[in-house]
């Protein structure tokens, strides 16, 4: 049903972005980018950066059992699934699951490990939110962002009761009951996992407040070094904002495109958000959407990289797998027949 939505989605998005480029003006927007040139093209390698402290933050609650660069890997991976492949919106995790699975054999382990994640990552948007809602009326005394964060609050008693529910403990042994009546204990998706485990994988590691502190730092860390996108993209445009600014910009850009989480990608949504975002601190219109379209156009390029690299990394492993077996079938000895000896045979052999 999810899948479906997200769907209808697409033409939603796709219409909102068309109809806001066409206001603005497409002319006035392409000057602006033109003017900035191929400089812009330095935010993709950049985005690199607050990734690499969210792969930290993960290796951390995965007990540093995998290595940095490919948990870095991992995290562009579940990213670009997420944001740019119409799947529902746990796809990024899924894959990365499968794909930490490769050097961290403990399919209950792993999984663990990147639910608390997620729920780190909640906690880490809502603060994000409240710095940058806090940043915002502090900067512009606008009414606007009182609305965001009145309903940042309303939606608050959701992630909470999801922690209340994971730390009660049995929801993921109950969820592998049910499903196991539903497909069958024997289907592949049942694999590799313990339901009971799993709980208590879980509450292990939302037992260690201080680790789990930890990892919320270094995602925090990730998103506000990610807000300085914005900070240098609009130098670029030729329209500086504070840093302050930037963050408070990214932040609510943020809250209002998981917000909108129906729309495959937050298409035309964000770009909205930081059109909006971007005129409260008085820039211009067609700087804030050249802005807005800079930012997607990093996300495409940076997204379709690690897609690729996904790709070819499976292709890889698959071949790998495929010359295995056939080196393990060249290696059994060709079987001798005892029986169904012919007696032509048997009589050339006496000869």
């Amino acid at each position: 049903m999810m899948v479906w939505i997200k769907r209808a989605g697409w033409p939603v998005g796709i219409a909102v972005l068309i109809a806001l480029v066409l206001r603005e003006g497409v002319g006035d927007v392409m000057h602006v980018i033109g003017q900035a040139g191929f400089v812009l093209l330095w935010l993709v390698p950049f985005h690199a950066l607050p990734l690499l402290l969210d792969a930290y933050a993960w290796r951390l609650l995965l007990a540093r059992r995998a290595p940095l660069a490919f948990l870095w890997w991992v995290a562009t991976v579940r990213e670009a699934v997420s944001r740019l492949l119409p799947s529902a919106g746990i796809g990024g995790e899924i894959v990365g699951i499968r794909l930490a699975r490769w050097r961290v054999r403990d399919a209950s382990f792993v999984t663990a490990s990147v639910i608390v994640e997620v729920l780190v990552t909640i906690a880490v948007q809502y603060a994000f939110s409240a710095l940058g809602l806090v940043l915002i009326i502090a900067s512009t005394q606008n009414g606007g962002a009182t609305a965001i964060g009145l309903a940042l609050l309303l939606s608050l008693p959701l992630p909470v009761l999801a922690v209340v529910l994971l730390r009660r403990g049995g929801v993921f042994h109950a969820i592998e009951r049910f499903a196991g009546r539903a497909l069958g204990s024997e289907h592949r998706l049942l694999q590799g996992i313990d339901g009971k485990r799993l709980d208590a994988e879980i509450d292990i590691l939302m037992g260690r407040a201080g680790l789990v502190f930890r990892s919320f730092l270094w995602q925090l860390a990730g998103y506000v070094i990610g807000s300085l996108e914005t900070y240098w993209a609009l130098a670029m445009l030729g329209h500086p904002v504070s840093i302050g600014g930037a963050v408070a910009i990214e932040a609510l850009t943020q809250a209002v495109r998981h917000a909108a989480f129906i729309v495959p990608a937050g298409l035309g949504v964000q770009e909205v958000a930081v059109v909006l975002l971007a005129q409260m601190f008085g820039v211009g219109h067609d700087v804030a959407l050249s802005l807005a379209l800079v930012k997607r156009m990093r996300e495409v390029l940076f997204g379709c990289l690690a897609l690729g690299s996904w790709q070819f990394a499976e292709l890889r492993r698959t071949r790998r797998h495929v010359l295995a077996q056939r080196d393990e079938r060249a290696k059994v000895p060709a079987a001798v027949p005892v029986r169904g000896v012919s007696r032509e045979s048997e009589a050339q052999s006496t000869r």
